[in-house]
């Protein structure tokens, strides 16, 4: 019984070797690609809208000679706007991205002009603004962007029609006029491939900004002629506004692979 199993055994191992040798090498497995990344270099559009706020460190003064006729006090108002732009972004070391862009904002924010000396009021409208700027962002997810932005700014503010207490036109106004200034503000940008949606280049981002226009003094004048009433508003400005835009990205065909 021994002797069979022993010999069982001998051409057991025998036939795996054979077995083995027969087999060859083992073939080749081409690694797995590395997972997709995201790539926010290149141009894009968005247009949106949003509500603002707006305030304006103000005083009357002589038109003839700018001797202050009141103290300083803080008016305010508020508002809706849309806004259009386009710009450009790089990314580099991986999770940053740095951009430029210019855009242009449209509405009606308004605040409270006045002159107690001729008890008068009157409603200032931000009618239209303008900013190119720098943004850097850091990537929080690979479809996440949140940032921080800042640059120049203009701004457009409408004729004020003064009326009295009981809100009685006067015939006095100041004219329409423009503004410049500068502006920084931060946001979060994301892809809107979420909910099992593939909506590939398009995002949303939403964005605080604060604005900061230079002192400006105008003149309070009488509608018939434009004579001065011998009164000038002196004031600056200052408007916080959140807006949310849908972007669209031009170089945004899908996640970037790697290729070997």
């Amino acid at each position: 019984m021994k002797k069979i199993l022993l010999a069982l055994t001998a051409v057991a191992a025998m036939t795996g070797s054979a077995s083995a040798a027969d087999l060859g090498p083992r073939p080749y497995v081409k690694a797995p690609a590395p997972a997709p990344v995201a790539n926010w270099t290149g141009f894009y559009i968005f247009g949106g809208g949003g509500g603002g706020l707006s305030n304006a460190d103000q005083s009357v003064v002589d038109t003839a000679t700018g001797t202050p006729l009141t103290i300083t006090q803080r008016q305010g108002g508020s508002g809706w706007f849309g806004t259009v732009g386009a710009g450009y972004d790089w990314q580099f070391s991986g999770t940053w991205v740095a951009g430029v862009f210019a855009d242009g904002q449209f509405g009606s924010i308004r605040s409270t002009i006045q002159d107690p000396i001729f008890d008068i009021t009157g409603s200032q409208k931000l009618e239209t603004s303008w900013a190119a700027g720098v943004r850097l962002g850091w990537l929080v997810a690979p479809n996440v962007l949140s940032y921080v932005n800042g640059g120049y700014s203009g701004a457009h503010f409408g004729q004020t029609n003064f009326t009295d207490l009981a809100g009685a036109p006067v015939g006095v106004h100041l004219a329409s006029y423009n503004r410049n200034g500068w502006f920084v503000g931060g946001g979060v940008e994301n892809s809107l491939n979420i909910f099992g949606i593939t909506s590939p280049g398009w995002f949303m981002k939403t964005e605080y900004r604060s604005a900061f226009y230079d002192t400006k003094t105008r003149d309070e004048l009488f509608d018939v002629g434009n004579v001065p009433t011998g009164n000038s508003i002196r004031a600056n400005s200052w408007n916080q506004t959140i807006s949310t835009s849908l972007v669209y990205r031009f170089n945004w065909t899908g996640p970037v692979v790697a290729k070997y």
